[in-house]
């Protein structure tokens, strides 16, 4: 399933979280993220600082789209990226769209 291809869809609570396996399901679908609790967690890699930022300002391009967004933290050349729905104190699909997409963003070096 490629996740990348989706629309977030607006949520302002109400939704059900993803739990047990359907939330496994999508954590398969996504590449080298992991389950941290009720997030999902990774940490990325690069060159530099400038393309830990040109990475994250891309990320933020993405998340704006999508009206989805995570939180990260920046060491150096190092990213930690951490997602879920604020809304529902969990994971939701949105999570996984968002995920998938910010996968799709060039510039990490290979893991």
């Amino acid at each position: 399933m490629d996740l990348s291809r989706k629309k977030c869809l607006p949520c302002e609570g109400g939704v059900p979280r993803v739990e047990g396996a359907a939330r496994d399901a999508l954590l398969a679908s996504v590449t080298g993220w992991q389950l941290a609790g009720d997030r999902i967690r990774k940490q990325l890699r690069f060159r530099d600082f400038r393309a830990a930022m040109a990475f994250l300002n891309a990320v933020a391009d993405v998340a704006e789209a999508e009206g989805h967004h995570p939180d990260f933290s920046v060491h150096y050349a190092t990213v930690d990226v951490e997602i879920w729905t604020h809304a529902v104190g969990g994971l939701t699909e949105n999570d996984f769209i968002l995920a998938a997409k910010i996968d799709r963003i060039p510039g990490p070096l290979p893991g």
